[in-house]
């Protein structure tokens, strides 16, 4: 009997500008049920950064704890990120959205120069370690750029997040829509998705190409 493959999930809070992008979560959980595999969702249990009126864009002036805001995606089957250890999953997917520069990392304020949350830095080194694929979504590659150093990724075509990379150790490559990166030294899988101007189905086709790369390479 084939055992199913589980991939455990890393959620930075929920949307766009200060969370996981709630797209490019579901369409990655939605492509990942859809190959047969299973999933299981974490965060870490910290603070946000900062909370965003996603109506206008503008900081309101309120606390939101990231692994209560993620719950809302995973309807409440959520675990704290300091209970993933590495031998419950086959591989590790980061969806993007400003929560992975803001609350996995400091990559929104501080470049190159970011600090990478504890346990967020914890599960990708250990899962690398382990040789265990990775995916990175959107701007999510970031993080394991700066955590990994000497990686292939894309984030697409932006330039200074780009540059970003390349200070940090990385190597960058170009894609468009739908295009995913495959590092198979470090069995690290990146797709652009939504850091270039997408629609639904186009953040859809990147899921599912950068699921489909990353079970490919579980054993």
């Amino acid at each position: 009997m084939t055992k199913t493959k589980k991939i455990a999930v890393v959620l930075s809070g929920c949307g766009v500008y200060d969370g996981a992008e709630i797209h490019e979560a579901v369409c990655s959980m939605l492509a990942i049920a859809e190959a047969g595999a299973e999933y299981e969702l974490f965060a870490p249990d910290i603070d946000q950064h900062h909370v965003i009126n996603h109506l206008n864009g503008s900081e309101m002036p309120e606390k939101r704890n990231v692994l209560v805001e993620a719950a809302r995606i995973a309807r409440g089957n959520i675990k704290a990120l300091s209970q993933l250890e590495v031998g419950q999953a086959d591989a590790l997917l980061l969806p993007g959205g400003f929560g992975a520069a803001k609350n996995l990392s400091s990559f929104a304020f501080d470049g190159a120069d970011c600090s990478i949350e504890p346990q967020t830095e914890r599960v990708v080194r250990s899962f690398h370690q382990a040789a265990k694929p990775i995916a990175a979504l959107c701007i999510a590659p970031v993080v394991v750029a700066k955590i990994l150093g000497n990686v292939e990724v894309t984030i697409g075509s932006d330039k200074a997040t780009a540059a970003a990379i390349e200070t940090m150790g990385g190597q960058h490559t170009t894609t468009d829509h739908g295009q995913v990166v495959t590092d198979t030294k470090n069995k690290l899988i990146t797709t652009p998705c939504y850091m270039l101007d997408a629609t639904l189905p186009q953040i859809a086709a990147g899921a599912r190409a950068a699921v489909t790369a990353l079970l490919n390479l579980i054993p």
